[in-house]
């Protein structure tokens, strides 16, 4: 067993919708549940030494961690439609069933997860206490051209092969506040990748009206000068959503505190 600081980790299974999808189950306590965002995975992201959970168990929390479809451990199909952020919504909701959470629990979600997280909750708000989203992803106005380049980049890797779509994504300028984070390839298989992509192009978050109706406490982080994560949809977000907090990092020191803001959230936000 691995484990996250002081805590044993236990990995869990199940199998929907023609996947088997896997997550890592730490510490004791009130339910939060993290979804990553794409192309990684939670090895990926541990590796990466991006988030620290350790503050999260510390603070009395059970922390469940997934593999999304077809990302790390978890298997998934070339199937456009499977990686829509409402399809990986659903992926959610029945790891919550599995988790046989009865109670509303708390929803945590980096990019992909972020918008899968948003989706969940509009789909079944009562399933949910509050809300951590961390580097919300392009959307509505600034969603068009990101979905341009994930179709172009699936094309590219059909046609060509993922190390040439890998070397076309090396030329690019990374955000400064992460630009000492190392990188890894992509998780899900490469006769995958193409419709990760494609699914990824069809998506968007829910709409401005859908997403004012939550009635969740939210805590939003961000980072600065990524136009894959702009700070234009994290602060809409925060205008959105009742009992919103916004933080923005603008170096890598205050990235790595967010563990530790997430841990004091739950812990003031808690009833």
């Amino acid at each position: 067993m691995r484990a996250v600081g002081r805590h044993t980790v236990r990995e869990g299974r199940f199998w929907h919708r023609r996947a088997e999808l896997v997550y890592d189950d730490a510490g004791e306590g009130p339910v939060a549940v993290y979804a990553h965002g794409g192309f990684v995975s939670q090895a990926t992201e541990d590796r990466m030494g991006l988030f620290d959970w350790a503050p999260v168990l510390d603070a009395g929390q059970r922390l469940v961690r997934y593999d999304a479809r077809a990302h790390g451990r978890s298997t998934g199909d070339p199937v456009d439609t499977d990686y829509t952020y409402p399809s990986l919504a659903d992926d959610l909701l029945a790891l919550l069933d599995r988790l046989g959470a009865a109670e509303p629990l708390v929803a945590v979600g980096a990019s992909m997860g972020c918008g899968t997280v948003l989706h969940a909750a509009i789909q079944a708000p009562d399933r949910f206490s509050r809300l951590a989203l961390l580097i919300p992803p392009t959307a509505w106005t600034t969603r068009k051209a990101h979905s341009r380049d994930n179709r172009e980049s699936a094309d590219t890797i059909e046609r060509e092969g993922v190390d040439a779509w890998l070397a076309a994504k090396g030329k690019q300028p990374r955000p400064a506040v992460v630009a000492d984070v190392p990188e890894f390839p992509p998780t899900p298989a490469e006769r995958v990748l193409p419709s990760v992509l494609r699914g990824l192009a069809l998506s968007d978050l829910p709409s401005p009206t859908a997403i004012a109706a939550l009635r969740q406490p939210s805590l939003i982080l961000a980072w600065v000068d990524d136009p894959g994560h702009p700070l234009s949809t994290a602060e809409t977000l925060a205008q959105l959503l009742p009992h919103a907090d916004l933080h923005v990092s603008r170096t890598r020191a205050d990235i790595r505190t967010w563990g530790d803001r997430i841990a004091e959230y739950l812990t003031r936000t808690r009833p």
